[in-house]
């Protein structure tokens, strides 16, 4: 091992209950974010717009979908729908109130997605599993149609199309064509580090508690005093929120414009599906782990193995794609549950090299 814990004693609760106990955990956390920091003067463009922003989006609406799936057991196939409610709140918002700072409206288009998360989440305290996903993919169907009849959620225009405007902070543009992709990067960075940051305080809590105990047992939790429908319903509004956010985050931050009808699609609900279920579900870091897999797989099988010197078709590196993401998706539901972080758990208690402890 490289650390050890024993020697460094708690004194109080709120240090044994610590999201990182140990002084070590701590300072690993600072170097991964300082490599973090250092990412965008030392990568390119193309590996900025290509991998490290979308992973980035990803992660904020994987970190929701499991909130809901990982921590409290219920089943959502609407992903799509409610990241598609946070861009176009998003783009009403800016566009009403063009003075207000964009990141501001991000943030706060995902309590529009949460309003609409709790509306498709009345269903959960009747039905569940099966019935409960079909719910939700009604859901998915019926947003999408709004998506496309209701012209008023994309001011009118022909082309049916989000225009993200210029926008600036500090004199510079964040949003626009002119945008570079370093700020739009070290943006998201602040954002994703922020909500995990809350996410992760929450799960550890008294509600995070209250949904594993629904997730577990929903009969058993009620007879100790959790209330089934405020605790299934905060759920949905919490993983819609951060639904929210990444869509609002993925059209303003990442395209820079286009169709929402097409991008949050059912194809969307699913890629992000498998990504907690990859990555593992009822775990944050695992959230982090998917989405770092599902979004650089493509960009790796088509741009890097060219470049290593291994020549391979557009079309059977998507093949590729499709094959490895349906095997580890099986694998991972009948042999490992918790997916890849409980495979990276295994090899940190084994070398205690990594800082996360979940």
């Amino acid at each position: 091992m490289l650390y050890r814990e024993s020697g460094q004693f708690k004194t109080s609760y709120t240090a044994d209950m610590a999201v990182f106990p140990i002084r070590e955990d701590k300072i690993g956390i600072a170097l991964i974010m300082l490599g973090a920091l250092i990412v965008p003067f030392v990568a390119t463009d193309f590996f900025l717009a290509s991998v490290a922003i979308p992973f980035l989006v990803y992660v904020l609406a994987a970190i929701g979908l499991n909130i809901l799936t990982g921590y409290t057991g219920l089943i959502s196939l609407g992903t799509g729908a409610f990241m598609g409610v946070g861009a176009y709140a998003c783009y009403k918002l800016t566009t009403y109130f063009p003075d207000v700072n964009i990141i501001i409206w991000i943030l706060v288009s995902g309590f529009f997605s949460a309003a609409i998360g709790i509306v498709f989440g009345l269903p959960s305290l009747r039905i569940k599993g099966f019935y409960l996903a079909v719910a939700t993919l009604a859901a998915q169907f019926f947003l999408e149609w709004c998506f496309v009849r209701i012209s008023w959620l994309y001011n009118d225009n022909a082309s049916g199309a989000i225009e993200v405007p210029r926008r600036t902070l500090a004199g510079m543009p964040i949003t626009g064509a002119n945008a570079l992709p370093e700020v739009r990067y070290l943006i998201l960075l602040a954002l994703v580090v922020l909500l995990t940051w809350i996410a992760s305080n929450v799960v550890h809590g008294r509600i995070g508690r209250s949904w594993m105990a629904i997730r577990d047992m929903d009969i058993a939790a009620e007879l100790i005093g959790i209330r089934p429908l405020k605790t299934k319903l905060l759920a949905f509004a919490v993983s819609s929120y951060y639904a929210g956010v990444s869509g609002a985050c993925m059209m303003f931050l990442w395209y820079g414009g286009g169709e929402a009808a097409d991008l949050f699609n059912i194809n969307q609900s699913f890629n992000i599906l498998f990504m907690v279920i990859i990555g593992g579900l009822g775990s944050l870091i695992g959230a982090f782990f998917g989405a770092a897999f599902i979004s650089s797989l493509p960009t790796v099988l088509k741009f890097g193995l060219p470049a290593i010197g291994i020549p391979i078709a557009g079309a059977t590196a998507e093949h590729i794609t499709f094959l490895l993401v349906g095997f580890l998706i099986i694998f991972f539901l009948i042999v490992e549950p918790h997916g890849l972080a409980r495979l990276w758990q295994i090899a940190k208690q084994k070398l205690r090299l990594w800082p996360f402890p979940y």
